[in-house]
């Protein structure tokens, strides 16, 4: 019997090989139209002749929709629609590529042709595409989109910086990255009455189901969204984009389902990016090391008619100890689509920043870097006065140089060479919150002993039929076989979305907690049917085990769950329960003393994940060719459910993560507004020849209190401080500082 934590398999496996895992664009129904998106060819201004003549004389064209003939639909909300430009409502158009047309027909090479025949004229207007040619107009949002105050500050940095020895002004910057999974956004949509059932590559399927609701104008429950395989999202499906619901709304006019699939080039302009940053960090610190005030201002670039915050400062608030903090967001309007949530928002960014302003202190001061976040030390949360749920850094610190061989690091820099190559070696720690929320799960076990456990997550690729399969299986004591376990689908018990690295702890924690309660169950089953050989033993006495119920005090007194199962009157046996920040995680119910009614409970605990990267460089100063050819990373990630899965998610994001440093980079035509790389052709990405040796190590952690399984999300840290420990080493190996993303030839020549 495999136990919580043991690298199993993935359950899902074989069904993806061989084909027989259905993805939200292989759906087979009746009769399905395609439908294709007609996006424009300006990035501001004003439709002034849309000609759908000549798309509907195609054969096999069904109907062409867009604002002039499009049902009302009411204006989205960018949360949890990703941005609130109306859907087919308005000639107005904001950015280029925004959706102003859609064409259904018979076959998706008709709409495809027909959708090429739409002819548009405009009246256009100047568009603001540049962010640095209008940081005058920068403001700072009353909020950012999930609530919290965009700017934060402790302390008196103007002090701490004038009694600073060292100061350090500095300036970072980090480009438009795009997710780009590898199954694109599709959905497709069937009307049955007024029920509407969408298939969508969506990762919260709640989430969809209530902005498609909104948008439509039907009640929730007439919503049922399924989203069972996902090839990848990385937040780019965490929103409800456009095509969502036009799938959904032209299905309804044509009385037949329609599917819809992005292009690759529309999967740059139709669901978010991750803006543009401009980080400026004064830091100071006293020639013992200590840091005395950090200044992080940053600047990012949002959309005419929404505000993103790409909330770069967030791990300067809280990573390291110093008394003296401020922190300022702000956002500068471009014609561009909204940015969203991209992997570890804010703090991938913004550890570029960070990390490497702590390097460049580091090495003024004459400081080994890890020796010198080591000084800074935060033994608490300061940022909220709370003290750490855990914190291993120092020990993710310790086993990933020790591993790396750190200590073999030169300060000089230019001073370690193979030949042409200079080798350089550089760090980084990395942090992100270990986010919990409520759900919900069932757990049934039938008479033949085979479980059933349902929750309403999702599961981008990550993982979790496997860790839900697994951990329910260990805490029932049978065969990890023995279980199926469903999820993607908003008629099970409810799950928030799976972004920020939530659904391990919040999905899993539902499914422990509830098959705990099933184990219960049937322990007392056991101890109190009579013609049970477990009758009258205390129900504290009694385990399961291979399927078998057994006596920890009374050798010899057992039976199968089956031959339990088979005397009872039902022919299952099911618990349903939920789970989520309540007064063991240190949030207050509304009866709990301190909690005042209206404002967010306040917790015992500062809950985070930490890390640290180590990372082997080689560069040709001659050619400008940089190589990443050895990274070690060290991560401390609470209860570990499944062992293989786990660095499978922080190898993919140390991966991105020298993606980000070396070579991602949407770019922009400032002339015309639209993203001149549009394609996986031209938008780079590491592949394996660009990868190196890298090895994720896992530090052992116990955390009482984060969450009731224990465990903190992984699925994003991997990527927090990559950039920043590439750039370090770039610059150990040539003295270069490299302070703009990504770090190009022409940046080392």
């Amino acid at each position: 019997m495999k136990n919580i934590g043991d690298p199993i398999a993935r359950v899902d496996g074989r069904l993806k090989v061989t084909g027989a895992a259905l993805y939200s664009a292989e759906i087979p129904l009746l009769k399905t139209a395609y439908a294709v998106l007609v996006t424009s060819t300006i990035a501001s201004g004003r439709i002034t002749v849309l000609d759908e003549d000549r798309a509907r004389s195609i054969a096999g064209v069904i109907a062409v929709f867009s604002y002039k003939n499009a049902p009302r639909l009411s204006r989205p909300k960018m949360m949890p629609a990703g941005q609130s430009i109306p859907i087919l409502q308005s000639p107005d158009i904001y950015y280029g590529g925004q959706v102003i047309a859609v064409v259904l027909a018979e076959s998706l090479e008709s709409a495809t042709h027909a959708a090429s025949l739409v002819t548009v004229s405009y009246s256009t207007k100047v568009a603001a595409i540049d962010m640095n040619a209008h940081l005058a107009s920068a403001f700072v949002p009353a909020k950012r989109q999930t609530g919290e105050d965009p700017s934060s500050k402790r302390g008196d940095t103007t002090a701490g910086l004038a009694q600073a020895d060292i100061k350090l002004d500095l300036l970072y910057t980090t480009p438009v990255e795009h997710h780009n999974p590898m199954e694109p956004h599709a959905t497709t949509a069937v009307w049955e009455g007024d029920q509407l059932t969408v298939y969508d590559a969506t990762q919260a399927v709640t989430n969809s189901a209530h902005s498609l609701a909104q948008i439509l104008g039907v009640p929730v429950a007439n919503v049922r969204v399924i989203s069972r395989f996902l090839g990848g999202g990385f937040g780019c499906k965490g929103m409800s984009w456009p095509h969502v619901a036009i799938a959904a709304m032209t299905a309804r006019e044509i009385k037949r389902p329609v599917k819809l699939v992005l292009t690759r080039p529309q999967m740059f302009t139709s669901n978010g990016h991750r803006p543009t940053t401009r980080q400026s960090i004064h830091i100071g610190a006293n020639r013992d090391g200590k840091l005395m005030a950090i200044n992080h201002h940053v600047d990012n670039h949002t959309s005419a008619l929404d505000n993103f915050t790409e909330a770069s400062g967030s791990p300067t608030e809280f990573l390291y100890a110093c008394n003296n903090v401020e922190i300022l967001h702000r956002l500068v309007r471009l014609n561009t689509g909204t940015p969203t949530f991209t992997r570890a928002p804010g703090f991938a960014s913004g550890s570029f920043g960070l990390e490497s302003a702590m390097d460049e202190m580091a090495c003024k001061l004459d400081i080994d870097p890890v020796e010198f976040r080591l000084r800074n030390f935060a033994a608490h949360d300061q940022a909220d006065n709370l003290p750490w749920s855990s914190n291993s850094l120092r020990e993710c610190y310790a086993a990933a140089a020790a591993r790396f061989g750190w200590e073999k690091r030169k300060a000089t820099t230019g001073s370690q060479r193979d030949g042409r190559w200079l080798i350089g070696y550089g760090m980084a720690s990395a942090t992100y919150p270990a986010h919990f929320q409520a759900a919900s799960a069932n757990a049934t076990i039938f008479a033949d002993g085979k479980v059933l456990v349902q929750c309403g997550t999702q599961d981008l690729g990550t993982g979790t039929y496997t860790v839900m399969s697994q951990t329910a299986a260990s805490v029932l004591g049978v065969e990890v076989e023995q279980v199926r376990f469903e999820l993607g689908d908003t008629r099970l018990p409810p799950a928030p979305g799976s972004g920020g690295s939530t659904t391990a702890a919040s999905a899993g924690s539902a499914v422990f907690n509830t098959v705990q309660k099933l184990r219960d169950r049937l322990i007392q089953l056991a101890a109190t049917d009579t013609s049970s050989p477990l009758h009258g033993i205390d129900e504290k006495l009694i385990v399961i085990r291979d399927g078998r119920l057994s006596s920890t005090g009374v050798p010899g007194r057992s039976e199968t769950l089956i031959k339990l199962l088979s005397r009872q009157s039902q022919p299952s046996v099911s618990v349903t329960s939920s789970t989520g920040p309540g007064p063991e995680q240190g949030y207050p119910t509304a009866q709990t003393p301190g909690n005042v009614p209206g404002e967010k409970p306040k917790s015992h605990h500062s809950y985070k994940i930490f890390g640290a990267h180590f990372c082997e460089v080689r560069v040709d100063p001659e050619l400008g060719e940089v190589k990443v050819t050895r990274m070690v990373s060290a991560f401390a990630g609470g209860r570990i459910l499944n062992a293989r899965t786990a660095r499978s998610q922080l190898q993919g994001g140390m991966i991105w993560g020298i993606g980000m440093a070396l070579m991602e980079e949407t770019r922009i035509d400032t002339q015309r507004g639209f993203f001149s790389n549009a394609n996986l052709a031209d938008y780079l990405l590491p592949v394996n020849a660009d990868i190196p040796s890298i090895e994720a190590l896992l530090v052992e952690e116990v955390d009482p209190y984060v969450n009731p399984i224990g465990s903190k999300g992984l699925g994003e840290i991997g990527i927090v401080g990559v950039a920043a420990a590439v750039a370090n080493a770039v610059y150990n190996a040539t003295g270069k500082r490299i302070r703009d993303l990504p770090i190009t030839v022409d940046k080392i020549i």
